[in-house]
């Protein structure tokens, strides 16, 4: 788990999970959480979204984005969001 965006509107963390070894000879599997913190919902992104996801990152991290600009990109998936953040 690596926390890559942190601003007052959005999170978003990745995730790897490599395969165990010895076990199955299952491929690593990962993706993106985003976490609406006034919307107060999260998504995971997974397979070809999550590559959608970390090719537009990448690209718009060459331009030197804003904080605004960031959030807005982000927002487009975040917009995607169903599942509500529980806080236990």
């Amino acid at each position: 788990m690596l926390m890559l965006y942190n601003s007052d509107n959005f999170a978003v963390v990745q995730f790897e999970v490599e395969p165990r070894e010895g076990g199955d000879a299952l491929p690593a599997r990962g993706g993106y959480e985003i976490v609406d913190k006034f919307a107060r919902k999260e998504i995971f992104l997974e397979g070809a979204l999550a590559e959608h996801f970390k090719a537009g990152v990448q690209a718009l991290m060459e331009t030197q984005p804003s904080e605004e600009e960031l959030d807005a990109y982000i927002g487009r998936f975040g917009a995607l969001a169903q599942q509500p953040v529980i806080l236990h």
